[in-house]
């Protein structure tokens, strides 16, 4: 028997083992958070890296057995997600903004000025997260946007980004990229963690892709901890803000009731906010989250709320905290890839003012803008905020770089979140431009103060997850043509085809501009996360069943369609003479 100076000995060496446990973590237990990174590996390519240009992923037939999109266990039993390793897609070349009587012929490349990347709509996802919209596919299992509230992808989100990163990697081997931006939607629903498995990823950092209890995180493929292999540090990447990154769920500001949701221990209850947003408040039906511990991630905590006899719980967690705009974009100076900030750093991060221009390439005469054209939080409607907008301070900000960029000489590249021209203006569009009185500028003038601008040679955008590329034909085509400039689209790294381009710009013989644009599909490996990553974004289409790949509601003639959800061209551009004086002498 111990005596009692030996056993208060004994009780003090536990309390101060509780105490370092505590404020450590266990270094070894993934379901504390805290991983050993020394044992932790990461996640190869395939060997095989190609563009579209050389070959591309086709899905195969939709399946004639009809399932849900939540039955994940019968997607191999009934040949859902399958593809194959498709011929190349051609690279079209496309003169619509160049005069009619342009044909092309014997023009050579002369130098190329610049090549960089492109990711979008990449919608890292905390799939334990409380308060997320998951039952509202159920109610709506036909409509395409129920694909971005619910599909099987949601838990794989990370990995599939990792792969596309490994992917520009080897291209950046044999062929060097100057930048890369990623064309907002980093998060899915504004919060911290997700903005830092993110920014984590690109920097190469570990993973730990779960939050609250960590469940499964022992042996669930999508639960475990990885290590990222990380953007190549010689690429600086920037940034651009989009509406998941700042709204809830991408479409509601975020108030008191939503901000406790996100912290909270019960899943949320809510309405059919895809019928009447107002519905908020609406304790209607419990909206579920992801069972961690279950392989196909099944769904608990879902339904009509009187089908419970108490509110469903899960574990807290505060890393999953909404963050505003302006902590969103301090995060990313807390980073060890290059630039510090990602294009923040350019601007007074403090007041969430998202908006900033840089030189690529100090010798090259091209300027980027980064546009935050995202709806504003205080604006009190109640739409679904992923219109198009600007308030004066952004709309002044914009007219003032371009006409510098006219100024010196510049040639210039809008990198914004949300396209324009593309859907239907109205505010029963979600997408298209805002017709509130709030916004400072109508579609119409927008587009005629960019068509004043003849160096402005392409718009970039993400937001509608499609590979879409459209011309803004000058209004004085015959005496102006340079007055044109073409708009590209990246499809989103979450829905299929999961794809990021790349964009290559040359000077001509005839000092036109062509811009090589060329999607690519990211080179997953058999058996690998993001291997699955790929076959439930391809049966959530068969599934789901709309022509997502040739939507376009505004029937505009030069938008193509996309047989497989891809589009490669090369886009001609008149320079002005003045611009076309400067180049010959550079």
């Amino acid at each position: 028997m111990k005596s009692p100076y030996e056993f208060k000995k004994l009780c003090l060496f536990f309390l101060m083992g509780m105490l370092v446990f505590s404020l450590t973590g266990c270094l070894t237990c993934p379901k504390s958070g805290v991983i050993n990174k020394s044992t932790l590996k990461g996640y190869p390519i395939d060997t095989d890296v190609f563009t579209t240009a050389q070959r591309t992923v086709s899905p195969g037939q939709k399946p004639a057995v009809k399932i849900n999109l939540y039955e994940i266990s019968k997607y191999n039993q009934y040949g859902y997600g399958n593809w194959t390793i498709g011929d190349p897609l051609k690279v079209v070349m496309r003169t619509d903004i160049m005069p009619a009587v342009y044909s092309g012929a014997n023009v050579t490349k002369k130098a190329k000025l610049l090549n960089f990347f492109t990711i979008s709509d990449i919608h890292i996802t905390d799939k334990e997260s409380p308060n997320q919209l998951i039952y509202l596919q159920r109610l709506h299992p036909t409509l395409p946007v129920g694909t971005s509230l619910y599909s099987g992808i949601m838990m794989y989100t990370t990995h599939l980004l990792d792969v596309a990163i490994q992917t520009i990697n080897a291209l950046h081997k044999n062929n060097p990229f100057d930048f890369g931006i990623s064309l907002g939607d980093t998060c899915n629903s504004t919060q911290y963690n997700e903005l830092r498995w993110y920014i984590d990823v690109l920097d190469g950092q570990a993973i730990t892709p779960s939050s609250g209890a960590h469940l499964g995180a022992d042996t669930i493929d999508y639960q475990k901890s990885y290590q990222a292999v990380g953007l190549d540090k010689t690429i600086p990447w920037y940034q651009t803000m989009g509406n998941h990154d700042h709204f809830w769920m991408g479409s509601i500001p975020v108030n008191d009731f939503l901000r406790n949701s996100y912290v909270s221990d019960t899943i949320l209850a809510t309405g059919d906010v895809l019928k009447d947003p107002t519905k908020i408040t609406s304790s209607d039906y419990y909206m579920g989250v992801f069972d961690g511990s279950a392989i196909y991630g099944d769904i608990k905590g879902a339904g009509p709320v009187g089908m419970f006899s108490s509110a469903p719980k899960i574990v807290a967690d505060p890393d999953r905290r909404s963050l505003k705009r302006e902590e969103w974009m301090k995060e990313f100076f807390i980073t060890s890839t290059s630039p510090a900030g990602h294009g923040f750093n350019l601007v007074d991060a403090s007041n969430g003012f998202a908006c900033y221009s840089f030189l690529p390439k100090s010798t090259i005469p091209i300027k980027v803008i980064v546009l935050d054209d995202t709806q504003r939080e205080d604006d009190n409607s109640f739409d679904i905020h992923g219109h198009g907008f600007l308030d004066q301070a952004r709309w002044s900000w914009l007219k003032k770089e371009l006409a510098d960029g006219d100024a010196a000489g510049q040639l210039m590249i809008i990198a914004a979140h949300v396209p324009i021209g593309v859907e239907v203006t109205a505010l029963n569009s979600e997408m298209g431009w805002w017709t509130d009185p709030q916004n400072a500028v109508t579609l119409p003038d927008l587009i005629a103060e960019l068509q004043s601008h003849p160096n402005l040679i392409m718009w970039i955008s993400g937001h509608r997850h499609l590979n879409t590329v459209k011309a803004f034909i000058s209004p004085d085509s015959v005496n102006a043509p340079e007055k044109g400039f073409w708009q590209v689209e990246t499809s989103s790294l979450r829905d299929f085809p999961q794809q990021f381009r790349t964009f290559e710009i040359y000077i001509n013989s005839d000092y036109t501009i062509s811009i090589i644009t060329t999607d690519v599909d990211p080179a997953v490996k058999d058996g690998t996360p993001a291997a699955i990553s790929r076959k439930y974004a391809i049966a959530a289409g068969q599934i789901v069943g709309a022509d997502v790949y040739n939507f376009n509601p505004t029937n505009d003639p030069t938008v193509k369609s996309m047989p497989t959800g891809s589009y490669n061209a090369e886009l001609v551009k008149q320079l002005s003479p003045e611009m076309q004086e400067k180049l010959r002498n550079l």
